[in-house]
C-alpha cells in the first residue's frame, strides 16, 4: 500500500476545490450544504466506477445510475478559502476542514452553542492509503476515547459498535447468532459519531466488499485509529454534523432518498411459514389458515408466500408455479381478498441450471457472464448451481417485470418479497451489463438487489397505478428504503435471537431504513415454547413490520394458534397492534414526510441523559410510546429504566405516573407487555380489530395520559383512504392537537386539513381510570371532538 502525502491546489470552483496529490491522483473536496461536505479520489484522475445509486438528494437516481460528478440536489452554499503555508481551510457557517501537509483532513463543526468543536481528524502517520497495483483504497481516522459509535445497518450485538471490527458482503446468513455473526444481508457502510459535545455522520459510497474497524485494532506506531478499508472502487465519503445524533439520521436519510409511503395494510399483521408451501397440499394449507385465523378471532392483513410455491421435486425455480400443489391459483387469491387478506409472493434473482426457463434466458443474455469466457456464470444457489440475472441490463428488468406481471399480479399477487438477493457471486470480476458499459460485480453487488426490489417496484406501479405497492426486500444496501420494508433475514429462535434482534431494528433504523421487523418466532432451529412465543410476538406487535415466520426443524408452524394455552396472550398482543394502528399509521407518515425514524433507541430523544446510552432491551415506537420487551425466560417483573424528562411517564394501562430519571420495576405477567407512555401525550386509537377497512373503521379514540400539575403537550394524526396517492393531491386528514394542563382542567385544541373525510366523524377523549380533571375542547366542557 502506498501513502498519499503531498498535495498541491489545483483549482477552486463553485462546489469545493481539487488538489493534486503526488503529482498523480485528485483529491476533491467538495462544499454540498453548510453541514455535509464531500471528499473524493480520483486514482490517477480516473474513477473506478462512476456511477451511484445511493445518493439521492433531491430525487430518485436514474435506472442506470447517478452521475458521480453530479452536485445537482444540493445547495452549493458559500464558503471561505483560507491558504496558509502548510495547510489550507474550507468554512461554512456550520463546518470548517483544514487540510494539513502531509495530507490529513481536521474537521470542525459548531455545537448547540455556536461554539466550534473539533468533530473528526484523519490519522496523522497515513491517512490515504492506495494499493501499488489493482484496486481498493484505505482510510485511517483518529479515534478518541470520548467518540462512541453507532449505525452500520443491521450489525448484530450491542447497538454501540465502539471496539468492533464489520465486515459489509451481503451474505445469505441463514440461522444466524444475532449477537455475534458478522457479515449480514446488507451494505451500509455508515456510522454516527457521537461525543457530549455533537454528532457527525460519516458515509461511504463504495459498494464493494469492505471493513470498517472501531478500535478493535491497534498499532505501536500509530495513535489510536478507526479504519475503512475496500477490496475494490472509489475512496468517496460524505461527512455531515448532526449536531444530534437524530439530526444525523434525518440527513442520511435526505441523502439516500426518502422512505416510500406504503399502504396501511402493510402494518398489519402477515403470516408466512416455509411449511404451507412446502406441503404437498400447500393450497388447502393456506386455505386452512384463512379459517383458523377467523376461528380464532385474529385480525390479519397479509400472508407472505414462501417459495415452494415455485418447487419442482425439491428445489425453487422463480416465477414457476407447482401445479400439483396450487392447482387453483387465482381461486386461491380471490379466497384471500375476499378474507382481506393480500399475499406476498417471494421471488429470488437467480435461475437453477435447470430450470425451464433458464436455456431462453441465457440465449437472451439476460444473467451475469463469467470473468473468462462468454457464458453465465454459476454460483451455489439452493443446493445446486444457478445463474444470477443482471439488472443493469433493461432487457434482464423488461424480463423480469414481464414475469412479475404476468405469474404473479394478474393471478391475483398483491405484493413481492424479494429474497435471497445477496448475489452471492464471488467471481468479483464477472461481468455486469452496466446499461451498455461493463462493470466487474465486485464495484457493484450490492445494486443488484436494490435494482431487482426497483424493477419489482415499478412492475406494481405500472400494473396498479392508484395503489402505493407494498415491497420486501432482505438484502439491500443504502438507498433501499426508497422502495421496500425490510427485516433482519433468517434469524435463529431462541432468547437471545429475541434481545439482539432488537438491538438490530434499532440499528437499521439508526442506519435510515424505518420501516422494519423480524421474524417473530424465530425462523430456523427448534420451535420456540410456548413463552418465548408469546415474548416475541408482543415484542414484534411494537415494529413497524409485525411478521411470524418460521422454518422450524420439526416442521411445526409459528402460528398465533401453535399453542391453544397461550393463544389468547397472542390474541391480545395482536389486538393491542390493531387498537394502535392509527398511531403506527401516523408513524408511517411521519417517516416519509418528516423523515423520522419509528423505531427509535431510549437516548435519541434523551441525549441529556447518559444513563440511556447504557446498553438495554428498551426502544421508543415513534417519541410516545416506551416499550419494555420481555426478553428473558421466566421473566414476571420488569425493571426499566425511564428516561429523565420534565413531563414524566404514564403506565399505559393503570395510568399511574413515574418521574424519569429513575429505574423502576412493573409487573409483566406473560400475558402483559409493559409499556410506558410519555406522560402528558395522546395515543390515537382504533376500535376495529380486523383488517384494514378504511370503510368499516368508524371509531376513533384519543387516548390521554395526563401529567400531574400543569403543562403542555402536543400530537398529530394523520389519515388517508390507506392505498392510493391522494394525499398528494389534499386528499387526506391531517389532525394535530395541542394540549393544556392546569391543576383541575384538561384544555385540547384541534387544528385539520385536507380533503379526506374518514368514516369516523369524531374523536373520544379517553382518560385513564382515577382522572378527575374536566376535559374541555375548543371552550366547550365535552369529551367529544366533532370533525363535521
Amino acid at each position: 500500500m502506498k501513502t498519499l502525502k503531498h498535495w498541491q491546489l489545483e483549482s477552486r470552483h463553485a462546489a469545493g476545490i481539487d488538489l493534486r496529490v503526488d503529482e498523480i491522483h485528485l483529491f476533491s473536496l467538495r462544499v454540498l450544504e453548510t453541514g455535509l461536505f464531500r471528499v473524493l479520489l480520483r486514482r490517477r484522475g480516473e474513477l473506478a466506477l462512476d456511477r451511484t445509486w445511493s445518493i439521492a438528494p433531491h430525487k430518485d437516481v436514474p435506472l442506470e445510475g447517478r452521475d458521480r460528478l453530479s452536485n445537482e440536489g444540493f445547495s452549493l452554499p458559500d464558503f471561505s478559502l483560507e491558504q496558509h503555508e502548510n495547510s489550507l481551510t474550507l468554512t461554512t457557517s456550520q463546518m470548517r476542514v483544514t487540510v494539513h501537509q502531509p495530507l490529513r483532513l481536521e474537521w470542525e463543526g459548531k455545537d448547540a452553542q455556536e461554539e466550534w468543536r473539533l468533530m473528526a481528524s484523519d490519522r496523522p502517520t497515513g491517512a490515504y492509503l492506495l494499493p501499488s497495483e489493482g484496486g481498493g483504497v484505505e482510510h485511517f481516522q483518529r479515534r478518541y476515547a470520548q467518540d462512541n459509535y453507532y449505525g452500520l445497518g443491521e450489525k448484530a450485538g450491542d447497538l454501540n459498535r465502539t471496539g468492533r471490527r464489520f465486515e459489509m458482503r451481503n451474505l445469505d446468513a441463514m440461522g444466524y447468532n444475532a449477537a455475534t455473526t458478522d457479515p449480514l444481508y446488507k451494505h451500509i457502510p455508515f456510522t454516527i459519531t457521537r461525543n457530549e459535545a455533537l454528532s457527525f455522520g460519516l458515509f461511504y459510497d463504495n459498494l464493494s466488499t469492505c471493513r470498517i474497524d472501531l478500535g478493535n485494532e491497534l498499532d505501536n506506531y500509530h495513535l489510536p485509529y478507526r479504519r475503512f478499508s475496500a477490496e475494490a472502487g472509489d475512496l468517496d465519503y460524505y461527512l455531515f454534523l448532526g449536531p444530534t445524533m437524530v439530526d444525523v439520521t434525518k440527513k442520511f436519510v435526505r441523502l439516500t432518498g426518502k422512505t416510500f409511503f406504503g399502504p396501511k395494510w402493510s402494518l398489519g399483521y402477515s403470516g408466512s411459514t416455509m411449511y404451507y408451501t412446502d406441503a404437498p397440499d400447500a393450497q388447502q394449507q393456506l386455505m386452512q389458515f384463512i379459517r383458523l385465523c377467523a376461528e380464532h378471532r385474529i385480525p390479519c392483513d397479509s400472508f407472505q408466500l414462501s417459495s415452494g410455491y415455485t418447487s419442482i421435486n425439491d428445489k425453487r425455480y422463480v416465477f414457476n408455479w407447482n401445479d400439483s400443489k396450487f392447482p387453483q391459483p387465482e381461486a386461491m387469491t380471490a379466497a384471500f381478498h375476499h378474507a382481506g387478506i393480500k399475499l406476498a409472493a417471494n421471488i429470488k434473482p437467480c435461475l437453477l441450471q435447470d430450470h425451464p426457463l433458464y436455456a431462453q434466458v441465457a440465449e437472451q443474455k439476460l444473467f451475469v457472464l463469467d470473468s473468462e469466457i462468454e457464458q453465465p456464470e454459476r454460483s451455489s444457489f439452493w443446493d445446486d448451481e444457478g445463474s444470477h440475472l443482471d439488472f443493469t441490463n433493461p432487457a434482464t428488468v423488461q424480463w423480469w417485470q414481464l414475469q412479475v406481471t404476468q405469474q404473479l399480479l394478474e393471478k391475483g399477487i398483491d405484493s413481492t418479497w424479494n429474497d435471497n438477493n445477496e448475489f452471492e457471486v464471488w467471481d468479483g470480476n464477472a461481468r455486469c451489463f452496466g446499461f451498455g458499459k461493463t462493470i466487474a460485480i465486485k464495484h457493484i453487488r450490492p445494486v443488484m438487489p436494490l435494482l431487482m426490489m426497483r424493477a419489482s417496484f415499478e412492475a406494481q406501479q405500472r400494473f396498479a397505478p392508484n395503489k402505493r405497492p407494498y415491497l420486501i426486500s432482505r438484502s439491500g444496501c443504502a438507498g433501499m428504503q426508497r422502495y421496500v420494508q425490510t427485516w433482519s433475514g433468517d434469524n435463529r429462535t431462541d432468547w437471545q435471537t429475541l434481545r439482539y434482534n432488537t438491538r438490530m431494528g434499532l440499528g437499521m433504523s439508526l442506519s435510515g431504513l424505518y420501516n422494519v421487523g423480524h421474524d417473530v418466532g424465530g425462523f430456523a432451529g427448534q420451535k420456540p415454547d410456548a413463552e418465548l412465543f408469546v415474548r416475541w410476538v408482543q415484542n414484534g406487535v411494537m415494529h413497524p413490520r409485525f411478521t411470524i415466520h418460521s422454518w422450524n426443524d420439526d416442521h411445526t408452524v409459528n402460528e398465533p394458534w401453535m399453542y391453544p394455552a397461550a393463544t389468547a396472550a397472542v390474541r391480545s398482543a395482536i389486538e393491542l397492534r390493531y387498537r394502535l394502528l392509527p398511531y403506527f399509521y401516523t408513524l408511517l407518515w411521519q417517516a416519509h414526510a418528516d423523515d423520522e425514524p419509528m423505531l427509535r433507541p431510549t437516548f435519541l430523544d434523551n441525549e441529556h441523559d447518559a444513563n440511556t446510552f447504557l446498553e438495554n432491551d428498551d426502544f421508543m415506537i415513534g417519541r410516545d410510546l416506551l416499550v419494555a420487551s420481555v426478553v428473558e425466560q421466566g421473566q414476571c417483573l420488569r425493571d426499566v429504566y425511564l428516561p429523565d424528562n420534565t413531563r414524566g411517564w404514564v403506565d399505559f394501562y393503570s395510568g399511574e405516573w413515574f418521574a424519569g430519571g429513575q429505574c423502576i420495576t412493573l409487573n409483566a405477567p406473560l400475558e402483559r407487555l409493559p409499556l410506558l407512555v410519555r406522560a402528558g401525550s395522546a395515543l390515537p386509537c382504533s376500535a376495529r380489530l380486523a383488517h384494514c377497512d378504511v370503510e368499516l373503521d368508524t371509531q376513533r379514540s384519543l387516548q390521554l395520559f395526563p401529567m400531574p400539575g400543569e403543562g403542555k403537550a402536543c400530537g398529530s394524526l394523520f389519515e388517508d383512504d390507506g392505498e392510493s396517492y391522494g394525499w398528494q393531491q389534499g386528499m387526506a386528514l391531517w389532525l394535530s392537537w395541542d394540549i393544556e394542563y392546569t391543576a383541575d382542567r384538561i384544555t385540547l385544541r384541534f387544528t385539520r386539513r385536507g380533503e379526506y373525510r374518514p368514516a369516523w366523524r369524531g374523536l373520544n377523549v379517553v382518560l385513564p381510570a382515577g382522572e378527575t380533571r374536566e376535559v374541555w375542547i375548543e371552550g366547550v366542557k365535552t369529551s367529544c371532538y366533532l370533525l363535521w
